[in-house]
């Protein structure tokens, strides 16, 4: 499920789509983006950190790498719109997170923690409301 943070990635993530520092973004990003690999590996779960992981990649605008060397735009995780995140369509994904379920009961069953990741990274990164969606050590990925 997870895919690499590459540093092409992080150095082309658009200075306007995060309101938070970038070194708490990409430290997030790369701890969902490995968790979600680790949970989905020994438990079947990982929802949640696989939610996180694609909205940071989407806000960033990195390009999802596909399994033959490709890649395709991120779509947005609540609505899968495949433009580029900016700043008018990072709001409008936002509220369309915050009746993620409601919109797409479909997805709240199949892929559970998914739509509170999404809401979660959104909020924090986005709104600058409430706390890091996952807790990662700052030091270690500095």
């Amino acid at each position: 499920m997870g895919v690499d943070v590459t540093d092409a990635d992080v150095a082309a993530i658009p200075v306007r789509n995060v309101r938070v520092p970038r070194s708490e973004f990409v430290a997030v990003w790369r701890a969902a983006s490995e968790r979600d690999v680790h949970d989905f590996a020994h438990d079947g779960g990982g929802w949640y950190a696989a939610g996180v992981a694609a909205t940071c990649r989407w806000l960033a605008t990195a390009p999802s790498r596909l399994s033959n060397g490709l890649t395709d735009p991120t779509a947005s995780p609540a609505s899968r719109r495949t433009a580029l995140a900016y700043e008018e369509l990072i709001e409008a994904e936002f509220l369309a997170a915050e009746r993620l379920e409601e919109r797409r009961p479909d997805l709240a069953r199949s892929r559970p923690g998914w739509c509170d990741g999404v809401r979660a990274t959104l909020q924090w990164a986005w709104r600058r409301q409430g706390p890091p969606p996952l807790e990662v050590d700052l030091l270690a990925d500095s």
